[in-house]
């Protein structure tokens, strides 16, 4: 089991945001709309290390509108105490998140001085008219350029995409996925497009000219995305975004797929399709159980046991499972290794081979 990272967030909505997207409220988004003086970070950043045990912290995380799009002096403040606290081993790593149009070289410069590890772009879209659309304010070519000097720099890179937005479509959604995989990120974040009260996209919801992407739907196509990034080994950290006290169903999401556990119905959607194959390619016909990890057990199985039900309606096979240190099923006469990222690969490979570049 991975281990469990301390991550301080700290959060800047709109602060050197140059665009009012369609989609975006970041007052709702972060649950914060307060300025951030150097005093109160500070006091923020000692507030959540006093939570941490030995009051220290994996990462320092700003989130929220465009770091690098702060007046330089801003930005060199905030960085001036996020890195002093990397200096004395506090914490070991600062992330920031920001525009693909808002990175160059001189940018780039100050946060290699004040030793940020990880860069964020909130590409979330690689088709044009989509980005228009949504008012994104800057050209694909941007995503590609700044992804290129951040790698060129030796930050990490990280993406994040937005499945469903005004104007997408599910052929668009995967060729942004394909696409931004070709670029490598070492990570990647998905968010399905939720509607959030007070945006442009609820107005266009509330005029019945937007349609959000359905749970089902979302999930679908989250486990396509999920699939193309696991085949060039590329870490996807988050699917939805964070459950707050105000993004919640009937607070300020509006509409579209909000789940707070939809990363694991992706992940389980993922499984399922594995299994099937498994299932067909092995000739299986009879109950079979499952031994993995007790994390691997409640995928596997689905949210409320979706997948149990799934197999045994399908194909009457009733599925159990056992906590092991290894990763096979088990019938009466044999055993089966498993190898997920080995049906990943293959799969991927498959169906998305001609475009996305595979090792």
């Amino acid at each position: 089991m991975a281990k469990k990272e301390y991550i301080i967030p700290i959060f800047i909505p709109f602060l050197g945001c140059p665009h009012d997207c369609a989609f975006c409220n970041q007052v709702k988004i972060t649950n914060f709309k307060d300025k951030l003086d150097k005093d109160k970070l500070i006091e923020e950043i000692e507030k959540n290390l006093s939570y941490f045990p030995g009051e220290k912290a994996d990462e320092l995380a700003f989130f929220g509108g465009s770091f690098t799009g702060l007046d330089e002096d801003v930005m060199i403040a905030y960085l001036d105490v996020a890195k002093s606290y990397k200096d004395k081993g506090i914490i070991d790593r600062i992330r920031l998140s920001t525009r693909p149009d808002y990175i160059n070289n001189s940018i780039l410069d100050i946060l290699k001085e004040k030793s940020v590890d990880v860069i964020e772009l909130g590409i979330q879209s690689l088709d044009q008219k989509v980005l228009d659309y949504n008012e994104r304010g800057h050209k694909i070519e941007d995503s590609y350029k700044a992804s290129e000097l951040i790698k060129e720099y030796g930050f990490s890179l990280g993406h994040q995409i937005m499945p469903g937005l005004f104007m997408d479509e599910y052929e668009k959604s995967i060729k942004t996925a394909i696409d931004s995989a070709n670029m490598n990120p070492n990570m990647v974040r998905i968010y399905p497009t939720l509607v959030i009260k007070d945006t442009k996209l609820e107005a266009l919801y509330n005029l019945g000219v937007y349609k959000p992407l359905d749970l089902e739907k979302a999930v679908e196509l989250s486990a396509e995305l999920y699939m193309i990034y696991r085949a060039k080994d590329i870490d996807v950290i988050r699917i939805g975004l964070q459950t707050t006290e105000n993004i919640n169903e009937g607070v300020d999401v509006v509409a579209g797929p909000f789940h707070p556990a939809i990363r694991q119905l992706t992940e389980s959607l993922v499984y399922r399709k594995y299994l099937e194959e498994l299932i067909e390619r092995e000739n299986i016909d009879r109950d079979f159980t499952v031994h993995t990890d007790n994390r691997s057990i409640s995928i596997i199985s689905g949210n409320k046991k979706s997948n149990k039900k799934y197999f045994y309606q399908k194909y009457g096979i009733n599925l159990s499972f056992e906590a092991d240190k290894s990763d096979f099923i088990s019938l009466e006469d044999r055993k089966i290794k498993l190898n997920l990222d080995g049906f990943i690969y293959s799969y991927v490979k498959e169906t998305y081979g001609g475009d996305l570049i595979l090792d």
